[in-house]
C-alpha cells in the first residue's frame, strides 16, 4: 500500500501556459534526470525514476500496446472547435453511439482504444468524471425481477452503475473473467488490472483523499469498463459529456511525455494523434559513448516500433469494433 501511495502523490506541479510545445532541446544527464527546453524558453527536469518504463520491441508489437501520453497539440485543437453534444448520433450502417460507452467516445473522439484510455484517465484526473456522481447512481428500489436475472443477481448489491466497492468491482472482474466477458478489459494495461486486484476498499479511501491519484483514476477507469455493460444511455451520456468537456479545457501546459525504452537506453518523447503515437524526439543515456551509425540504427528501430505498435493498436482496435457491431 505504501507504494501506491508514493505513486498517487507524484504530480506533475502547475506550470506556467505555453504556446507551443515542441521540444528544442532535450538531454539525458548523469543526475538521472531529463532536461526538457521548449520553444516558448521554458525548461523542465523530469526524474527519470518517475517516469513510463517499457523493453517493447519490434516481435513484441503483435498485441495491443498502451504508452502513457499526452494527446498532440492539433487534435487537441479540434476537439476544443467541437460543440459538446450528448444528443444521439446516428451513421449509416452503425448503431447510435449512445448504445454503448465504446461508440459514445469513439465517434465523438475519433482515433482508436489509445484515445479512449488516455481520454477518460484526463477526465478521472482532472475530476470532470466522477464514477459516483448523481447520475451515476442507480434509484433505490424493492423491486425484484421474476424469475430472477443474471444481471440483478449481480448488480442487485451496487449503490452506482459502476461497482464503486472494491469487493464487489473485483467479484464482478473475476465472473466476467470465468465467463469469458472481459472485452476491452483485455486490452487495459496490466499494471492497472493488478493494481485494481489487489487495492483493499479501505486502500481505495485513501487514494482518494490524495488530490489527481494516479492510482485511484486506473481503478476508476477499470471500473467503469467493469459495469460498461450495465450503463444505460443516461450515464453513457453523462460520461461521454464529461469526456468531451475534459478534452475542450485539455491544459495546454501538459508537459511532454516522455517513455524510457530500457532496452534502447532511450528517452523518447511521444505525443498522440488520431493516427496514433508520434515520436517528437530521441536521447540516449550512453549517447556520448556511442557512434553515429549506432544511433541512427536506434532512432530507425525505434521508430519502426513506433510504427508496428499503430498498426497493430489500429488492427486491434478494428477487429473489436467488428466484434461489437456484428
Amino acid at each position: 500500500m505504501k507504494k501506491i501511495l508514493i505513486l498517487g502523490i507524484i504530480y506533475i506541479a502547475v506550470i506556467q501556459s505555453v504556446i507551443s510545445q515542441n521540444i528544442q532541446e532535450m538531454q539525458w544527464d548523469n543526475d538521472f534526470q531529463i532536461h526538457i527546453s521548449l520553444a516558448n524558453d521554458s525548461n523542465y527536469m523530469l526524474d527519470i525514476k518517475e517516469l513510463h518504463h517499457t523493453n517493447v520491441d519490434e516481435n513484441a508489437s503483435t498485441s495491443f500496446t498502451y504508452l502513457p501520453t499526452r494527446l498532440e497539440n492539433e487534435f487537441v485543437q479540434r476537439l476544443k472547435q467541437t460543440e459538446v453534444d450528448t444528443t444521439t448520433i446516428t451513421k449509416e450502417g452503425m448503431p447510435e453511439s449512445n448504445k454503448t460507452l465504446w461508440s459514445a467516445l469513439h465517434y465523438s473522439l475519433g482515433g482508436g482504444w489509445v484515445h479512449f484510455v488516455n481520454c477518460l484517465l484526463y477526465s478521472l484526473e482532472t475530476g470532470y468524471l466522477d464514477i459516483t456522481a448523481p447520475l451515476m447512481k442507480r434509484p433505490e428500489s424493492n423491486w425484484k425481477p421474476k424469475p430472477m436475472t443474471e444481471s440483478y443477481k449481480r448488480t442487485r448489491k451496487w449503490e452506482y452503475y459502476v461497482p464503486v466497492d472494491q469487493k464487489l468491482a473485483i467479484k464482478e472482474y473475476k465472473i466476467k473473467k470465468n465467463n469469458d466477458e472481459l472485452g476491452h478489459l483485455n486490452d487495459v494495461p496490466v499494471e492497472f488490472i493488478d493494481l485494481f486486484l489487489k487495492v483493499s476498499q479501505s486502500e481505495y479511501e485513501q487514494l482518494k483523499q490524495i488530490r489527481r491519484s494516479r492510482a485511484k483514476t486506473h481503478i476508476d477507469m477499470v471500473k467503469i469498463l467493469v459495469g460498461a455493460n450495465y450503463l444505460g444511455e443516461t450515464q453513457i451520456k453523462y460520461i461521454k459529456s464529461m469526456v468531451l468537456k475534459a478534452m475542450v479545457d485539455y491544459a495546454e501546459d501538459q508537459l511532454p511525455s516522455v517513455i524510457i525504452f530500457d532496452n534502447f537506453n532511450a528517452a523518447v518523447a511521444m505525443s498522440l494523434n488520431e493516427t496514433g503515437y508520434q515520436v517528437d524526439k530521441i536521447v540516449f543515456a550512453d549517447e556520448r559513448f556511442i557512434s553515429i551509425d549506432t544511433r541512427m540504427m536506434r532512432i530507425n528501430q525505434i521508430n519502426k516500433i513506433v510504427a508496428q505498435i499503430n498498426n497493430v493498436n489500429k488492427e486491434v482496435f478494428q477487429q473489436k469494433l467488428k466484434s461489437y457491431y456484428n
